[in-house]
């Protein structure tokens, strides 16, 4: 593949920024160097890179994105930057364009949807009263659903928040647990409430729960509700029962939008117990003014080993599919025979 040079001018040229970009020792410049297959050259705000076409185009948009982000993140990280380099990896020209364009904002932070996933993802949030987001950890199905949720509350489109999550243990028999209600339930409501952290801080979320702005509840307590011009998030909704996702959805009211997240592959309720939302998907799918989202893993947005530990999962199972059905074939064959 022929390799080209192109000249790249970062403006304005503040040393603080460009500092900034490229991180200690040059950090940010090498992890874009080794993903993209360039070589970059720096001298104060203009950036020499050397590849292919293809590569200087990703690394230009990547320079480009991350010195605009320099201007409100006070010190980028790697992960800032792997973000970035998997934006490039899943969209095209167009799609960044788009992706630029649906831009959340939050008090504290700015989020702006990754994959071509996570962009229809968010279209369908602000689209649609009902939404579901299905796919593998990490893909941030409740981390955008969160931001979404913050943003038409700052907005006034909404006048609360409910977060709500089936409290079923992950595998592990945890027992008795010490404490109030509240105590009991938060280690299951804790993502959501790093979530809510990071956007909106530490003292304005506890002043928002204190006013019951945002209510963060087991699924249980939905029973009975009527919610009108509230955002309602049911995470981890593999974990509900076919009833109790059909009682969650014939909770919400005028002025409300929901927004379900799940991954199918990881059901922790009790053997023989069918997931509300493996059966949702079939029974709503096709309904107007909902909204069904799936992602894979080429939408993980955490650690990069994350998305290799999601694919070596999905082929592993997909292979003892495979045997499974060719044992069954031959044990057929047997008895025929």
């Amino acid at each position: 593949m022929t390799s080209q040079t192109v000249s790249l001018t970062l403006m304005p040229d503040n040393a603080q920024r460009l500092s900034n970009l490229c991180g200690r020792l040059n950090e940010h410049i090498q992890q874009i160097e080794a993903d993209l297959e360039l070589t970059i050259q720096q001298r104060g705000s203009v950036f020499q890179l050397s590849g292919s076409e293809m590569a200087i185009a990703d690394g230009c948009y990547i320079l480009e994105s991350l010195y605009l982000t320099t201007e409100t993140e006070a010190v980028l990280n790697p992960n800032i930057v792997h973000l970035a380099l998997q934006e490039v990896r899943s969209n095209d020209s167009i799609e960044r364009m788009e992706n630029d364009s649906l831009l959340i904002k939050t008090p504290r932070a700015s989020i702006k949807p990754r994959s071509s996933h996570q962009i229809q993802y968010v279209k369908s949030i602000r689209q649609h009263d009902i939404n579901f987001g299905i796919g593998p950890a990490g893909t941030g199905k409740t981390y955008l659903a969160v931001a979404c949720a913050v943003e038409a509350l700052q907005k006034e489109k909404v006048t609360r928040v409910l977060l709500v999550r089936p409290a079923v243990e992950a595998g592990e028999k945890l027992g008795f647990l010490p404490g109030d209600l509240a105590q009991k339930i938060d280690p299951y409501l804790r993502p959501l409430y790093d979530a809510l952290y990071e956007m909106l801080g530490f003292e304005k979320v506890a002043r928002l729960i204190e006013k019951n702005v945002i209510e963060v509840a087991p699924l249980a307590y939905m029973r009975g509700r009527t919610l009108n011009n509230s955002f309602i998030i049911l995470d981890e909704s593999q974990n509900t029962t076919s009833a109790q996702m059909k009682m969650f959805l014939t909770r919400i009211g005028f002025g409300s939008t929901a927004v379900i997240t799940g991954d199918v592959t990881q059901i922790d309720l009790p053997k023989g117990t069918r997931s509300g939302l493996v059966q949702v998907s079939k029974v709503l799918e096709g309904i107007s003014g909902i909204g069904f989202n799936y992602f894979n893993a080429k939408d993980v947005v955490r650690h990069r080993l994350v998305q290799k530990i999601v694919e070596a999962y999905d082929k592993f199972d997909h292979s003892s599919v495979s045997q499974i059905t060719s044992q069954d074939s031959s044990q057929l064959n047997e008895r025929d025979n």
